[in-house]
């Protein structure tokens, strides 16, 4: 193992003391429990929204901390998730009387700690969504999560609900807003190599170097299949064809209702892209692909988006959600309307995302 670390237990504390410190005009950093928060919060008279996970996939969450995105996130250990206490400490720590939406990725462990943080806020009188993002189409049953596992999708809820709030939607329609976002993107990707957990000191998975896995997780859990390397061409057009063409999708997941104070069942159906869609494009490097690879990858999305009759009307191109060094992509599409397009196009500034300011 090669990093530039000093103590396997000290990366996650380390590294955010260090974002700090960089970033002070736009974060601080909270380290018992930890969790990072806007420099500015709690903002009076707009919904707080938080989200979390494990570390190791930076710069998610703590990087779009700031305004127009998160108000809070939760970092756990590398691939392990945060605890109760954390998210409710940054639930308090945030909260200014509206609100707080938690956007929660699909995954067991996320939903339990998030399901409590949530309990425990309205048992101090705080109202609390839960929505969940599960967005990869590249497994529906996983042993790590309920369903479809959440991944690239994810940044784009915390980007556009993060703008939503800032113009300030109430929850109840900011709940909505994230749900939709949900609903309109799909999500696959796809690796070369494993990577390494500090804590560990060995890959996560063994593969040979002549193979690559399709479908893999954000944490290098299984994909649908291993085969042999493919050229970028090849790789790209089976991803976005898996996401473009993924069918009609129904499912019961539970959410964590502000207004009824309870958790209810909620019917999902996610629509098919057709033709004449508009959709962002989002090509994501896994932590160890260069750039240009991501924009080979994005040039060969483009063909194939065109082919199937959808217009790409904004795009993001870059590492944005990652398992720590792992070589691979991740592409997302996302059906927008003039609403999210807004939303999207609004100012945000954050330690990795910025633009409008």
């Amino acid at each position: 193992m090669k990093k530039l670390i000093n103590q396997p237990e000290d990366v996650v504390s380390e590294s955010l003391q260090g974002m700090a410190a960089a970033h002070e005009d736009l974060i601080k950093v909270n380290l018992d429990p930890i969790f990072v928060y806007r420099s500015d919060a709690p903002v009076q008279g707009k919904v707080a929204v938080i989200s979390g996970g494990g570390s190791g996939h930076e710069p998610t969450h703590v990087g779009y901390v700031g305004r127009g995105m998160l108000d809070a996130a939760c970092p756990g250990d590398v691939f392990v998730s945060p605890t109760s206490e954390q998210i409710i400490e940054a639930i308090r720590r945030v909260h200014a009387g509206a609100g707080v939406l938690n956007i929660v990725k699909c995954y067991w462990d996320d939903m339990d700690v998030f399901a409590e943080a949530a309990e425990q806020a309205h048992s101090e009188g705080i109202l609390c969504a839960n929505i969940l993002i599960d967005d990869d189409v590249a497994v529906s049953e996983s042993v790590y999560s309920h369903g479809r596992r959440g991944t690239g999708a994810t940044v784009l809820a915390e980007k556009i609900c993060g703008a939503a709030a800032e113009e300030d939607f109430d929850l109840t329609r900011l709940a909505d807003l994230c749900r939709r976002v949900n609903l309109n993107g799909r999500s696959m990707g796809m690796a070369f190599t494993a990577c390494t957990i500090p804590i560990k000191g060995t890959p996560t998975f063994e593969i040979e170097e002549d193979q690559m896995e399709l479908g893999i997780g954000i944490h290098g859990e299984p994909g649908r299949e291993r085969m042999k390397i493919k050229s970028a061409d090849e790789i790209t057009e089976m991803l976005a064809v898996e996401i473009i063409e993924d069918p009609f999708y129904k499912r019961t997941i539970q959410e964590w209702d502000a207004t009824k104070a309870e958790w209810v069942n909620v019917e999902l159906e996610n629509q098919p892209f057709q033709r004449g869609d508009q959709v962002l494009a989002f090509v994501n490097g896994m932590g160890g692909t260069p750039v240009p690879e991501l924009y080979i990858a994005y040039r060969k999305l483009e063909q194939v988006c065109t082919e199937k009759g959808l217009t790409i009307v904004r795009r993001l191109i870059g590492t944005y959600i990652t398992a720590l060094e792992m070589q691979g992509v991740s592409i997302t599409l996302l059906r927008m309307d003039d609403e999210l397009l807004k939303l999207w196009d609004a100012p945000v500034n954050t330690p990795r995302l910025r633009w409008g300011i």
